[in-house]
């Protein structure tokens, strides 16, 4: 979630790992930023002698680039399901070895199901983590400009005239337009993951009406923003507001953030972990993956990065707290209104790229 201007937890990553030595046993790893327990990868390098070489992005679409060029150099990456889709169909993805995957057994069915929408038998790819797109927002700022306002409503984020009430204060939205489309799509009233250019083309009209509130499109800023209280209201990844809320509540002066699941109902996404069909360490990547999948292992991720973990063994070893933060872990109400959006066809994910450029560039 973030270029390749690196978040200070990458950079601490990065120095401690190093680069790798001529000879060296190595595993390439590229993921989103600030979405690892630090601790992982040295319990990992100390249990098999692998060093491990970590980088990190903030977007889909930048991973997506650097796949489709080839010679990537990277063993292990963590795309989305919808971006896993059609790299898959681009022979972009190796398929795993399950053999060498034991610990693949201890991920949830129900989501393995459910990512077989992108990723048919589950045969290129291992659940990591799992959320929803919401709306984290300053409680005070917005009660002060919005005193009346639905706070478990998309209207809050979604309404132009409510919108423009926060203005002042500062509005993000995620620079994801295959996750915003749908958002807006299903706010509508239409099917979220229609591919028909004159129902994208609402999706178009509704976000120019919001674009002139939106202060910047970006899918990590919104996290150190809304702590600071630089940020009052973003559209952004549960994960990331949580940690949001729990550093505003570190810092102690006086930020409070909450997260919302909008009653209207919400994407659900998954992030995946997969080996690029040229890595040049494939045995390593196994290695790594499979340790990911250790139930110890992904509590601990889970627990340090506020994401729900696929990994059902993992679940009696999370912190309380988080195991049973509906925010977190829906409920199966909530989890009822949750959608999953099918993977965009070639031509039609050309339409939304150039919608979201319009969208991005209209004040």
């Amino acid at each position: 979630m973030r270029r390749p201007i690196r978040s200070s937890l990458a950079l601490a990553l990065v120095g401690l790992l190093g680069t790798a030595v001529a000879g060296e046993q190595v595993v390439n790893v590229y993921n989103w930023s600030d979405y690892i327990d630090p601790q992982v990868l040295e319990d990992f390098q100390k249990e098999t002698g692998i060093k491990v070489v970590y980088d990190v992005y903030d977007g889909n679409e930048i991973l997506e680039t650097k796949l489709l060029a080839g010679s990537s150099g990277y063993d292990v990456v963590v795309p989305s399901g919808y971006f896993l889709r059609r790299q898959i169909d681009a022979g972009v993805f190796a398929r795993l070895d399950r053999s060498r995957l034991p610990n693949f057994a201890a991920l949830s069915p129900q989501i393995n199901q459910a990512v077989t929408r992108y990723d048919p038998d589950n045969a290129h790819s291992a659940t990591y983590m799992w959320g929803t797109v919401g709306i984290g927002y300053n409680v005070d700022a917005v009660k002060k400009r919005l005193p009346d306002a639905p706070l478990d409503s998309w209207q809050l984020a979604l309404d132009p005239a409510r919108l423009a009430a926060l203005k002042d204060c500062g509005v993000h939205m995620l620079d994801a337009p295959a996750e915003i489309i749908p958002i807006v799509l299903n706010y509508l009233g239409e099917n979220p993951s229609s591919t028909d250019p004159k129902v994208i083309a609402k999706a178009e009209e509704h976000l120019k009406k919001l674009r002139p509130y939106v202060k910047k499109f970006h899918s990590q800023e919104y996290l150190n923003g809304l702590a600071n209280g630089d940020v009052c209201l973003a559209i952004g990844y549960s994960g990331d507001i949580l940690q949001a809320r729990n550093r505003a509540r570190e810092a102690g002066r006086g930020v409070d953030v909450a997260y919302t699941l909008p009653r209207e109902g919400t994407l659900m996404w998954f992030d995946l972990l997969a080996i690029p069909a040229d890595a040049p360490h494939k045995d390593a990547a196994l290695a790594f993956i499979n340790f990911m999948l250790k139930p110890e292992t992904a509590a601990k991720n889970s627990n340090f990065v506020r994401y729900a973990t696929a990994n059902q063994g993992a679940l009696p070893l999370l912190d309380p707290t988080l195991r049973n933060d509906p925010a977190v872990f829906p409920t199966p109400e909530v989890q009822a209104k949750l959608f999953v959006p099918d993977a965009y066809p070639p031509k039609t994910q050309q339409l939304v790229t150039r919608t979201w450029t319009k969208v991005k560039s209209a004040l």
